[in-house]
């Protein structure tokens, strides 16, 4: 994970997931082999969300990465999350300005993970 704050509507906040969280190569076998809610998720904008489908229901966070400011592919990631009925907490990570908080939202994002040296120019009042 990030070493950067946690930004939520109400400010930036430490990092609280106490569980792993696999890239989707990964997780498959391991959610399977947990009672209840497996570990979090991963996923880059790209990854085939067909897969987790019928896991949905057993994922506690999905952390989507966001490879650029430029790649908005990861607001449709998440939209599309929320449309397939995921209704756990959805974090985007990497480089996500300020400006891009409030479509995060929209985009069904309940939290954004922002790399230190972005939270360090960007104050938590932005």
């Amino acid at each position: 994970m990030g070493d950067g704050p946690i930004m939520r509507d109400d400010g930036f906040h430490g990092e609280d997931w106490q569980g792993q969280i696999l890239p989707l190569a990964a997780f498959a076998d391991e959610a399977l082999a947990h009672e209840g809610p497996g570990p979090g998720l991963e996923l880059d904008p790209g990854d085939d969300l067909a897969t987790l489908a019928a896991h949905l229901d057993r994922i506690g966070l999905i952390r989507i990465r966001f490879g650029s400011f430029a790649d908005g592919r990861g607001f449709t990631v998440a939209r599309r999350l929320r449309a397939m009925g995921y209704a756990g907490r959805l974090r985007a990570a990497g480089p996500v300005l300020a400006d891009h908080y409030a479509m995060a939202r929209r985009a069904g994002f309940d939290e954004v993970e922002l790399d230190a040296g972005i939270a360090a120019r960007q104050p938590e009042e932005q």
